[in-house]
């Protein structure tokens, strides 16, 4: 029976080819948004390499210092000094790594007399090459004991190294300058997309090789500084634990501070929370956030749902006397209401097919302006949208999702109404 149904919503379909046509692009115009607007949101959250442990990590990159002489409501925001990091999380038990880091900034490469090149940089601890699964084509990350010694080491990406070298291989333990000091380079990345908000960079460099940790890149007593930290779970149903003993390695912290004490702003973030987590003195409001996101689906699926019901409308105007005919020949309420839905069924499920791949294109060629946030505003790079962060299992979900929801809403209430009609109405031409 239901493949009788979309034999006969094709046949009526091609019966009706400029209404038909207005009604796919219409509908794949919404998809297309509706899915931009989940894309936007996935890009964020959603694994992949380097961070393919999205689901597992945790992060705090900013915090909050007070004073007991300042007063009740006075802070100093921002991310925190190398000793705060490793007070209140270096050691922690519950996760399988932590990883300190610094925030993202500028540096100079060249060669002995090499052109300098600007590049974006991250100064990084050992633990962070195992919470991300970066792809060497050449050398090897730096180790632990290699960063802990302040050793100059580095590792740079394909395209720097080729700038540098004129190739990407056979480069690992060469010389190259790191704002004019000498460093040897340890390996070679792929590039990575400046979509991924914490591994990114262009070159890593031990933190301890540079003064990242001290002079005026600190305040408070060395408690603020320029230091951030990303938490890789065992699972994701460890979070609370992890964040109930961030809490007891926090007061125990704050009891060694003298006048002074550090508070966390509802931190360490899961990757959601700390995409939509804008400023060190703010926690975001989630439960905001949510509602928006519903009000603008509701909006992106009632308004074209209410236009695609109104076209079902006027096919169906069209179709009384043959509704009448069928009734009169057996066909049940249902049967009719089942008929009606099912062609309009495959006009959505077609229209999405479009939308879906309209999204994709879309995304692809201007991923870096409908993706952008003020982050990539300060970066050397612009963003960059490969296809394995759009083709997702996930992505399909959704597409099909919608397409089934506009579906019921766009035909469901005239396949209600013709349904209901008389017989003898439907055969004189009345939809009523």
């Amino acid at each position: 029976m239901i493949k009788q149904y979309f034999k006969q919503a094709l046949s009526q379909l091609k019966q009706q080819p400029l209404l038909t046509t207005i009604s796919v692009l219409g509908t794949a115009l919404t998809i297309c948004l509706i899915m931009v607007v989940v894309m936007q949101q996935q890009i964020k959250t959603v694994p992949f390499a380097p961070e393919s442990n999205r689901n597992r990590l945790l992060h705090v990159k900013q915090m909050s210092v007070g004073n007991k002489t300042w007063s009740d409501d006075g802070s100093s925001n921002g991310p925190m000094g190398i000793k705060t990091a490793k007070g209140c999380f270096e050691g922690l038990k519950t996760p399988e790594e932590v990883s300190i880091y610094s925030i993202p900034g500028t540096m100079q490469v060249s060669l002995s007399r090499g052109v300098r090149i600007g590049v974006d940089a991250l100064e990084t601890d050992g633990a962070f090459w195992r919470i991300f699964d970066f792809s060497f084509i050449d050398g090897k990350p730096y180790s632990d004991a290699e960063a802990k010694s302040g050793l100059p080491v580095a590792v740079i990406t394909e395209s720097v190294a080729r700038l540098l070298f004129g190739t990407a291989t056979n480069v690992a333990g060469k010389e190259i300058f790191v704002n004019d000091a000498p460093y040897r380079l340890s390996g070679v990345v792929k590039d990575v997309s400046s979509m991924a908000s914490t591994a990114y960079a262009q070159i890593w460099v031990p933190y301890l090789s540079t003064n990242i940790t001290g002079g005026d890149n600190v305040w408070s007593d060395g408690i603020m500084g320029a230091m951030r930290v990303v938490i890789l779970a065992r699972s994701s149903s460890d979070f609370d634990a992890i964040r109930a003993e961030c809490e007891r390695r926090r007061l125990a912290y704050n009891a060694g501070l003298g006048d002074y004490f550090v508070f966390y702003r509802g931190q360490p973030d899961d990757q959601l929370t700390m995409s939509q987590h804008k400023w060190a003195n703010e926690q975001p409001d989630m439960a905001g956030y949510f509602r928006q996101q519903v009000i603008i689906f509701l909006i992106l699926l009632l308004v074209p749902a209410i236009n695609l019901s109104s076209m079902t409308h006027s096919r169906l105007r069209q179709r009384v006397a043959e509704i009448g005919v069928r009734r009169s020949f057996g066909a049940t309420r249902g049967g009719v209401m089942g008929q009606i839905v099912a062609e309009n069924l495959v006009l959505t499920l077609m229209a999405g097919v479009v939308g879906l791949l309209f999204c994709l294109l879309i995304s692809y060629v201007w991923g870096g302006t409908l993706f952008a946030d003020s982050r990539l505003m300060y970066l050397n790079t612009a963003p960059v949208i490969e296809w394995k962060m759009l083709f997702k299992l996930s992505t399909f979900i959704y597409a099909l999702l919608f397409c089934l929801l506009l579906n019921l809403l766009s035909s469901g209430w005239p396949a209600w109404r013709a349904s209901r009609m008389s017989i003898i109405n439907a055969l004189s031409g009345k939809l009523t």
